[in-house]
């Protein structure tokens, strides 16, 4: 992919921007659009101003402008992207198995994971992606070298993607000798610390969180662990992060849990009470949406106000290999598992893909772009956000902060 750094103020012209609905009756039966010509300078989008044709401007052929996608989970450190085609084996069982699998792997993915990791961006903005949040690993075999590579893959992309760290002990904080390296890792350019799986790792829910949180307390962190844990371990490491959360509130809407699959499996009575508290002490969930065994009640954490973020997670690595790693792809089986397949469902699925962005509000007002807000911006072969979603338009374009990427 062709990486066009633009720092300069330029113009794009016959750019379709949603402007409104269409209703019969109550009911929204069409999103209306219409041409606009749209000034980008200093990274931001300048001005929104009436179709001018024969402006000297880029011309966008008539594509619609959406916000750029935001991947808010993904492994850009320990992807199998770039090497030989492998599925998965049917020998590792367990979180442990794949754990000595990694202990065995790392020093020879180390080797080439720099030019991966950015091959691996290349595909994500291929999609529309601009901003991730990668976790990275931080475990006795890696050491520091997972985080300084992916720093310097991330900074050869820096014009063109934004990105925030996760510090993941994904060998166990104690399992494996990993606590000291948390302590020193906390102290650098990261944003959160992370945990995996406490008790089934750690033999304690405890000992390994109170670690974590304290780290993310004193260094001014974010929290974000893997909870893969279903039953009641599950659900007492959410609450554990709750009352911690209702306690220290430097950590409301920077706490995160990624999977919580255990939420897929209580009674609805239980998952209202623990949806509702969540909300108040404002730790998020983060989901790849899975589906089959556990599917994740997203629509009912939302409507008690919970922060859901949505992320590829895998997309070829030794755990899964089915990651699309396209978020329009992941906003489609939102809608598909849901059922959102009316025009006004479809178009406010698209806020999984932007972390909440949207061009029309719900009541229909156009809402962005305005002037003023980073130029992030992706251009589909689509008439609108709901068709966009629900066919997974192809992407012609991306912009961002200013930087014309492809």
């Amino acid at each position: 992919m062709d990486n066009i750094a633009n720092d300069s103020s330029y113009a794009f012209k016959n750019v379709l921007l949603e402007t409104g609905f269409e209703y019969d009756g109550e009911e929204v039966v069409k999103t209306k659009t219409a041409l606009f010509c749209v000034e980008v300078a200093g990274g931001k989008v300048k001005a929104i101003t009436p179709n001018d044709p024969d402006k000297d401007a880029i011309d966008a052929k008539g594509r619609l402008m959406l916000p750029a996608f935001k991947d808010m989970h993904a492994h850009l450190d320990k992807m199998l992207w770039g090497l030989p085609w492998q599925a998965v084996s049917e020998k590792r069982k367990t979180v442990k198995d794949q754990i000595a699998y990694e202990q065995k792997m790392i020093p020879e993915w180390l080797k080439t994971s720099v030019e991966r990791a950015e091959k691996l961006i290349d595909f994500l903005q291929s999609n529309g992606t601009t901003y991730i949040r990668s976790h990275f690993n931080v475990d006795p075999t890696s050491g520091f070298d997972s985080l300084k590579h992916l720093e310097r893959a991330l900074k050869n992309k820096e014009k063109t993607v934004g990105a925030e760290l996760v510090a993941f002990p994904q060998h166990g904080v104690f399992y494996t000798n990993t606590a000291p390296l948390l302590k020193e890792v906390v102290k650098m350019n990261i944003d959160f610390i992370g945990g995996v799986d406490p008790y089934s790792l750690d033999g304690s829910i405890e000992r390994p969180m109170d670690l974590i949180t304290q780290l993310a307390i004193d260094n001014n962190k974010g929290i974000d662990i893997h909870l893969h844990e279903i039953g009641e371990s599950g659900v007492k490491t959410i609450e554990y992060l709750i009352n911690k959360a209702n306690e220290n509130p430097s950590l409301r809407g920077k706490t995160f849990v990624s999977h919580a699959f255990t939420l897929g499996h209580l009674t609805p009575l239980e998952t209202e009470r623990i949806a509702a508290r969540l909300a108040e002490a404002g730790v998020g969930i983060v989901s790849s949406i899975p589906f089959g065994n556990t599917v994740m009640p997203i629509p009912l954490l939302r409507k008690h106000g919970v922060e859901v973020l949505v992320g590829n997670d895998n997309i070829i690595d030794h755990w899964i290999t089915f990651g699309p790693g396209d978020m329009l792809q992941k906003a489609r089986l939102i809608a598909s598992l849901y059922g959102y397949s009316s025009e006004l469902a479809l178009s406010r699925t698209l806020a999984f893909a932007t972390r909440n962005v949207l061009p029309l509000d719900d009541k229909g007002k156009q809402q962005w772009p305005k002037a003023g807000d980073d130029a992030d911006l992706v251009f589909l072969e689509a008439s609108c956000s709901a068709e966009a979603v629900s066919r997974v338009s192809p992407v012609k374009s991306l912009v961002h902060k200013g930087n014309i990427v492809f």
